[in-house]
């Protein structure tokens, strides 16, 4: 892709979130993420280092054991194998979100069946 913004990627869903790839190889992946209020990508742990830079909006960003309040600016990183999650609190949120390396589609098992169930944190 090259060159894109926030703003022309945006998207948003009544529904769930939505993740606007933007690049995707075998060492990175990087996504726009855009949440209505409440929205949320589910707690899971995969194998892959993660950075999240918050553009607009408020939110929470699960590190392990520990929930960072975060607002435009703010940089979260994440290391592989820790538990993460991201939730908009408030408002909408936009953030872009980079994996390295891109998890597995069984790493996002947790996600789909969070997302499913309406669970921040499946079981």
């Amino acid at each position: 892709m090259g060159k894109t913004s926030v703003d022309a990627e945006r998207t948003h869903d009544d529904e769930r979130f939505v993740a606007r790839t933007v690049h995707e190889s075998e060492r990175q992946k990087v996504v726009l993420g855009y949440f209505e209020p409440g929205q949320f990508i589910p707690v899971h742990a995969p194998d892959s280092d993660l950075a999240v830079t918050v553009v607009e909006g408020e939110g929470t960003v699960r590190d392990g054991e520990d929930d960072h309040a975060v607002e435009p600016g703010d940089v979260v990183t994440v290391p592989a194998g820790t538990a993460r999650g991201v939730r908009a609190e408030g408002g909408r949120l936009a953030a872009t979100l980079v994996t390295a390396p891109p998890p597995t589609d069984a790493e996002h098992d947790p996600v789909r069946r969070g997302l499913r169930r309406g669970e921040f944190e499946p079981e």
